[in-house]
């Protein structure tokens, strides 16, 4: 009865408005047409704040039934696109307790499917063009796809939408120096055209030499592609974009609010960092472009991360993810290499070049690594700076470890994000329980992400163990099935243990209640990390 009475009050109020509103709009008519437009607008501005003064009451009982309206109705979209029930129940009670931060929030932060990049990718996805199906089929025709017992795809290459290959070879490498070091001489070596893709792009020492090489390229003839994300380079300068414009460097944002519904979208982020010479070496990994990449910022202090060169045909693969993330922010397709060749030093290692989106049609990087942790017989070691699982990767870890496997997490002990960095400790007593180690790693910040599984295989990339990378951010996952690669890998974590302590409930029980009562509290945050 209450709400049938404040509706009346509301339609009353508002058909009184608009009487009051359409005389005064006749007199500012009248004046318009004899004045400038600023008295016009201030004629109007008049107007709107005599009635929002003298109807205070009803402005509010308007706003606030229209405020509480938008709740309820983004609360229903929040439940037929959430990709997750947690995700979903957060939301709605959000939505219908505090609609007024909770709906722009939304509206911001809230939405899981980038479908903009979907469209785009239905319409005319850069990976189904000629040029790179042809790619496909002289690897075929050389022998440089590995084909399963039985004929059938692997289940992994239906994920990424891309082959596995062999006749690669990969290159570990460790900590910044040794990373831009090779990224530099790739550059240097290019004859045809350069690719760079990364997420975060600093206008300091380190970004400027990244800028001297392409430009020496450039003015060599070499064709030179630049592409960021807006979000996690907001921090760049526009004197470094218009002194790449200038030298002739093609360079974009990846732009994730283009598109109509995605103007005010900020929750979706480009995280992948990719370099592509001539088609034929790309460099992969966890490093960004910037001084505390490479150790060189004191505030950051020693940064512990890996990067891997590639050689042989999955180049081609990486080269068609920037592709398709270019031609989302450009519109254009340029000509690139499309000849696939095998590692020129002869070695024959089996890698996958596995892509993850808000735009897959199913959530690609959750189940690869839940299969990794599933196939898992003797070994699984994660290394991760945000380790934020959600309870599906905590069972099958759990299981794992029941199953004899053994269990290892690394996670910096010096974290550059506190909220991940408490929710870290509400996994620890779950995974003690079954006798997994979670080491925390001191020498300083930790930002590699790499997988070891068994003596089989290993992955590094740029995803993290959370709910932003496995479901609202764009990555880059390569995964390797070489034995020497293994141990190489294998051998850079051991060091990286002894560079750790381990973390144990008891620890976290001596830190006290109110440490307690935050680790609990960032762990109900665990799904909009």
């Amino acid at each position: 009865m209450r709400e049938r009475r404040l509706l009346r009050t509301v339609v009353l109020l508002g058909m009184v408005a608009g009487c009051c509103v359409d005389v005064r709009a006749a007199d500012v008519a009248h004046e318009a047409a004899s004045g400038s437009i600023i008295d016009s607008v201030a004629a109007w501005a008049s107007i709107v704040w005599d009635y929002v003064r003298s109807h205070t009451g009803a402005v509010v009982s308007v706003a606030y039934v229209l405020v509480q309206i938008a709740g309820v109705l983004t609360s229903i979209r929040a439940i037929l696109t959430a990709r997750t029930s947690q995700g979903a129940v957060a939301w709605v009670v959000a939505l219908i307790l505090m609609p007024v931060v909770s709906v722009p929030a939304y509206w911001v932060f809230g939405r899981s499917k980038f479908h903009g990049y979907v469209t785009l990718r239905r319409q005319r996805s850069a990976i189904s063009a000629p040029t790179i199906q042809a790619a496909l089929i002289r690897m075929r025709a050389k022998n440089m796809l590995v084909t399963p017992q039985f004929g059938e795809p692997f289940a992994i290459e239906l994920l990424a939408h891309l082959p596995l290959t062999r006749g690669n070879d990969v290159e570990l490498l460790i900590d910044g120096d040794d990373t831009f070091s090779s990224i530099f001489d790739g550059i240097d070596r290019a004859r045809e055209y350069v690719l760079v893709q990364f997420y975060i792009i600093h206008d300091d020492d380190t970004g400027r030499e990244l800028l001297s090489h392409l430009v020496a390229k450039v003015k060599e003839g070499v064709r030179c592609h630049v592409l960021f994300d807006e979000i996690g380079s907001s921090g760049l300068t526009r004197k470094y974009v218009r002194d790449m414009r200038a030298a002739g460097i093609n360079v974009s944002a990846f732009n994730t609010r283009r598109g109509r519904w995605n103007r005010f979208q900020i929750n979706f982020r480009n995280h992948r960092k990719i370099v592509v010479v001539d088609g034929r070496e790309a460099w992969v990994g966890g490093l960004n472009v910037g001084d505390e990449y490479r150790s060189r910022d004191k505030k950051a202090g020693y940064w512990r991360d890996t990067h891997t060169r590639l050689a042989g045909p999955v180049v081609q693969c990486v080269q068609a993810v920037f592709l398709e993330d270019w031609h989302w922010a450009t519109g254009e397709i340029p000509k690139f290499e499309w000849r696939p060749e095998v590692a020129p030093n002869g070695v024959s290692r089996v890698a996958l070049c596995l892509p993850s989106a808000p735009s897959d049609e199913l959530e690609t990087a959750t189940l690869f690594f839940l299969d990794a942790i599933n196939t898992a017989r003797t070994r699984i070691w994660i290394a991760s700076p945000y380790f934020v699982p959600d309870e599906q990767f905590i069972s099958a870890l759990q299981l794992a470890a029941l199953r004899g496997v053994d269990v290892r997490i690394l996670i910096p002990d010096k974290a550059d994000n506190f909220l991940v960095q408490l929710s870290a400790w509400s996994y620890i007593e779950e995974l003690e329980t079954v006798g997994i180690k979670t080491f925390r790693y001191t020498k300083g910040f930790m930002h590699h992400k790499v997988v070891v599984v068994d003596n089989a295989y290993s992955t590094i990339g740029t995803a993290n163990f959370d709910n932003r990378s496995f479901r609202l951010n764009f990555e880059l996952t390569m995964a390797f099935a070489d034995r020497q690669f293994n141990e190489q890998v294998t051998k850079m974590l051991e060091n990286d243990f002894a560079c750790s302590r381990l973390a144990t409930s008891a620890e976290l029980n001596a830190r006290g209640f109110w440490f307690r009562l935050a680790v609990r509290v960032a762990m109900l945050l665990a799904p909009v990390q």
